[in-house]
């Protein structure tokens, strides 16, 4: 198995008028993706790969001239790896609203000038319908995985929820079927942030700079809720950055990591879109309009997996085992790392062996099915139950062991 990132390809292709939630239209949208792999003559081997807030289409490979950054779940794609490209077609969108070259508010409006303020409000719904326009501009009708983590994973379990038909399997990572009022309470202050910045305008920057400081002070809330606060201890604890001293109006370490990670996104990301997902993720609701949370989970055909991380503090682990009420999940997995949120992008080993397992057995075939109960069993890891345990042919999966850590933190 090769450490090189495998060829990709990027390009765009236009959907069309995308009819909204909220009863507008959003006129020729545009998205941007990337592949790896070789799409079968029955196209029965696509596998759709969801990013999170601030990632991108680019989910393996190198930073280049039009890639500020490099792969956001490096070991994900390739020969020999989860998805391995031998087997798999896999297609990862930039989502609708972003800034990496789907539409969103600094792309050109009618009018040919950026959208801006004009931008309208977009849900996580109208993300995957627009994502479902992307499927059928490519011919697939059916995708054999759908999956992602944190906003990613909210996709993947509203492509599950929304279309039963066109989906043989989700796995959802580190998310929510429904934004809590903690969640919410998190993300006020980083939208505060972004539109008190004087360089905000309403939303209408372009082409200036923009709210840099609001963004950078958005993205330092932001980061301090991906992570855990026992590795913020053992990093940090209350220790003076190099060089400084806080009484003297130095900096603490913690503040400088922080700062450091808003800065780096400012390089690299919009503020509008930042705005846009955001508030796309405070209204995540998979039961709005279905009855609620459990009768939309009913609707589910695709064989779901769930994978929490033991330190998120931001999804919490419990918010995840909602998910996997569902008839339809296999598995309820533990991600174990003193990461916290992040988890899902560090622990690369842990969540490999995860979409393994729900990549390496034929997806039942019971549309409408009610599906297995689960019952936990050590370690954290659910099984249908009635599975053999001990002794018998089948056992259950346990909990998988600490492993090697990569991925780039925060980039979520």
């Amino acid at each position: 198995m090769s450490d090189t990132a495998p060829r990709t390809r990027r390009r765009s292709v236009l959907v069309g008028d995308l009819d909204l939630e909220s009863g507008r239209t959003l006129p020729g949208v545009r998205i941007a993706y990337e592949t790896w792999g070789r799409l079968a003559e029955d196209r029965s081997n696509a596998v759709l790969v969801l990013h999170a807030l601030t990632g991108d289409s680019h989910v393996v490979g190198d930073a280049g001239p039009d890639q500020p950054t490099p792969g956001w779940w490096p070991g994900l794609i390739g020969p020999g790896r989860p998805l391995d490209t031998d087997r798999w077609f896999v297609v990862a969108p930039n989502v609708l609203g972003g800034c990496r070259g789907t539409t969103g508010p600094s792309s050109p409006a009618p009018d040919g000038r950026p959208w801006g303020s004009q931008f309208p409000a977009v849900t996580i719904r109208d993300q995957v319908r627009a994502e479902a326009l992307l499927a059928d501009a490519l011919g697939i009708r059916t995708w054999a995985a759908v999956l992602g983590g944190s906003m990613g994973g909210m996709r993947a379990l509203e492509w599950a929820v929304t279309f039963p038909g066109r989906v043989r399997r989700a796995i959802v990572l580190a998310a929510t079927a429904q934004a809590s009022a903690d969640q919410i309470a998190w993300a006020t202050p980083q939208l505060q942030a972004i539109r008190s910045d004087p360089q905000f305008h309403g939303g209408d920057y372009y082409p200036g700079p923009g709210p840099r400081a609001g963004l950078e002070i958005a993205r330092q809330i932001a980061h301090a809720t991906y992570r855990s606060a026992r590795e913020l201890a053992d990093r940090f604890g209350n220790r003076a950055q190099d060089g400084e001293d806080p009484a003297a109006g130095g900096r603490y370490a913690v503040q400088s990591y922080l700062q450091h990670h808003g800065r780096k996104l400012v390089r690299r990301f919009d503020a509008n879109s930042y705005l846009v997902l955001t508030e796309a993720m405070n209204g995540h609701d998979i039961g709005r309009g279905r009855g609620g949370v459990e009768a939309a989970l009913r609707r589910i055909t695709a064989d779901l997996t769930v994978a929490v991380v033991d330190s998120d503090r931001l999804y919490l682990p419990e918010e995840g085992a909602r998910i996997a009420i569902a008839p339809a999940c296999r598995e309820l997995a533990t991600i174990h790392s003193p990461y916290g949120h992040d988890g899902f992008l560090i622990e690369v080993d842990q969540v490999s062996q995860i979409i393994q397992r729900a990549l390496g057995d034929a997806p039942a075939e019971r549309p409408g099915a009610e599906g297995p109960t689960l019952r936990v069993v050590d370690g954290g890891s659910a099984v249908p139950d009635g599975t053999p345990l001990d002794g018998e042919p089948l056992r259950p999966r346990r909990a998988l062991a600490p492993a090697r850590r990569y991925g780039t933190p925060g980039l979520w």
